[in-house]
């Protein structure tokens, strides 16, 4: 997967899921990365997307995370 880069990083697995649809929708190819310990559940979920696309996923994560902040 080196020509992919990680456009987003969480610990909620369902917001790492929602941002795949919100790229694929906007044409980008996206993939999820579930890199928490099944036994303990700890660790993150990562979003990642190939490089070419980087820049415009870029632009949509950061909407996202504005729309879907969790306090």
């Amino acid at each position: 997967m080196s020509d992919w880069k990680k456009v987003y990083t969480t610990g909620v697995d369902y917001l790492a899921e929602l941002l795949k649809q919100v790229l694929t929708d906007n044409g980008i190819e996206a993939v999820v990365m579930n890199k928490k310990d099944v036994t303990y559940l700890f660790g993150a979920v990562e979003v990642m997307v190939k490089t070419e696309d980087f820049e415009a996923a870029k632009q949509i994560t950061e909407e996202f995370e504005k729309n879907t902040r969790i306090e």
